[in-house]
């Protein structure tokens, strides 16, 4: 599918200006207001996107809630909301390509991941929750003779949703997907750097046959748009993925208007251990590299902390260095590049302001760290390892979401547990043995929502992502995401 004369021939097509998309149809924003979109592939505008208000926000949840009470998706039949989802998903696959490739200009991620994380990612997440529809049972209760107690899962009502600009396809469909599919109506608000894809995701679902209202999308400022979502009186749930801080916020404003519920994915810092016994050292150093400097390091659950057994610390890191220089750094269109653009050129000078920094404070930058392509207009940096790393450091406690790692060494299973566990987060993290009773320890001691072993990355819809601590309490996929877009209502019935 990677055909890199299609994807040339995609590359330049002009994107129209876009617009809100509310009750079934695209709109300005009330006041006219729009943005750039600026591409970091080479720092050009290249469209323009609506900036909704607090007006348009509250007109988006007023057509969610009336087609939630009208009903027409709300109380259809499971296998009717079924039908829906699975066209859903063959939609989004006769796109994928023009899909993956118009995300590309938006937020730089390399085509080769694109692909697969974003469309052909979303295009899975709809058809599992489609396919589980009409497999989720109610509850009958162990009551007494002549009781019936029934627990039945109903829909919330109306869902926020509000996700980033590294993966938005993925992520927005690890969302979209189980609320719908559970009967909800949806707001989504995507990131204002990456919103392209998810407007057509829109577009896409009502061609699909979901009926207009069901699912509403507002471009906007975070500040602005996103306020309005958390401060509005008729959601019944947020669901976010972002920053600690955002978070926060919106945990204040379903405080400040009517205790909606909050599903939290935040941030991470996830170690990635690896043992001298680890089963092929080799593997393990290319694994790091991957797990850290893929999408230039912008994914929550990368391994942006290695710890590494002392007394193989130093034929490691020279794996890890040529594993690192052998990555590609190219043109994110391009079918042979491993590493593509940061989001921003705001993004760029943070992770720029984090470099400096871990200099500053004496860490050893063994390779990378530097700004590349600039010739390109776009935001490129060299993947950059950091040796002589110490707990104290910045680099060592600050989620950096660029492409730089930073590496510890330990002597002892205990030390490795604390050092894994000396941080403020709880998201992923990965550990390297051939002992299969360590292995077990550290999946039980290792503070981790997602602990790998013996790889890293690549989990499946089957199991949920979610983590512990400031990485906040949501999960994301599996069945167990409908929890986050049901309520549990009881029947008490006398049967005398």
């Amino acid at each position: 599918m990677l055909d890199q004369a299609r994807i040339d021939a995609l590359r330049h097509l002009p994107v129209a200006p876009q617009q809100l998309f509310i009750d079934g149809r695209e709109e300005a924003a009330a006041d006219g207001r729009r943005m750039d979109v600026v591409s970091p592939l080479d720092g050009k505008v290249f469209t323009s996107l609506a900036l909704a208000g607090a007006a348009d926000v509250n007109r988006a949840v007023a057509s969610a809630r009336a087609a939630f009470e009208r009903g027409s998706w709300s109380r259809a039949a499971p296998a009717e909301r079924k039908k829906v989802m699975l066209r859903i998903a063959e939609a989004i696959e006769r796109e994928a390509l023009e899909l993956a490739v118009l995300g590309v200009r938006d937020n730089g991620t390399e085509i080769s991941m694109a692909l697969k994380a974003e469309p052909l990612s979303a295009a899975a997440t709809f058809r599992y929750y489609g396919e589980a529809i009409d497999k989720v049972y109610g509850e009958i209760a162990p009551t007494a003779e002549g009781v019936l107690g029934l627990v039945r899962r109903e829909a919330l009502g109306v869902i926020g949703a509000i996700v980033p600009w590294n993966f938005p396809m993925m992520i927005g469909a690890w969302k979209l997907a189980p609320a719908l599919a559970a009967g909800n109506s949806v707001v989504l608000k995507p990131a204002e750097s990456a919103s392209l894809t998810l407007v057509r995701l829109a577009r896409i679902c009502v061609e699909a046959g979901l009926p207009e209202g069901v699912l509403n999308v507002v471009t906007g400022e975070g500040a602005v748009a996103g306020e309005a979502l958390g401060l509005s009186m008729d959601v019944d749930a947020l669901a976010f993925t972002g920053s600690g801080g955002v978070g926060r916020r919106l945990l204040d404003y379903a405080a400040r208007s009517n205790l909606k519920r909050v599903h939290l994915e935040l941030g991470g810092k996830s170690p990635n251990i690896v043992f001298a016994d680890a089963p092929d050292l080799g593997k393990a150093a290319k694994a790091a590299a991957n797990a850290i400097f893929r999408n230039a390091g912008q994914v929550c659950v990368a391994g942006s902390r290695l710890l590494v057994e002392n007394s193989v610390r130093e034929a490691f890191l020279g794996e890890l260095v040529k594993a690192a220089e052998a990555l590609r750094v190219d043109d994110p269109l391009a079918v042979t590049t491993d590493i593509g653009a940061l989001s921003s050129a705001e993004h760029l000078a943070r992770v720029e302001a984090h470099l400096a920094r871990a200099r500053q404070e004496g860490a050893e930058c063994l390779t990378g760290g530097a700004r590349i392509r600039t010739e390109t207009g776009g935001y490129f940096l060299s993947p950059a390892v950091f040796a002589g790393v110490t707990p104290e450091m910045s680099l060592a406690r600050a989620e950096v979401f660029g492409p730089v790692l930073a590496v510890q060494g330990f002597d002892s299973e205990d030390e490795a547990v604390r050092l894994a566990n000396e941080t403020d987060y709880g998201l992923a993290a990965g550990v390297w043995t051939a002992n299969l009773g360590r292995a077990h320890r550290m999946i039980a001691r290792v503070r981790a929502g997602l602990v790998h072993v013996n790889t890293y990355g690549g989990s499946d819809l089957t199991v949920p992502l979610g983590g512990f601590r400031q990485s906040g309490f949501g999960r994301d996929k599996s069945l167990h995401a409908f929890d986050s877009y049901t309520d549990l209502k009881s029947a008490w019935i006398s049967l005398t």
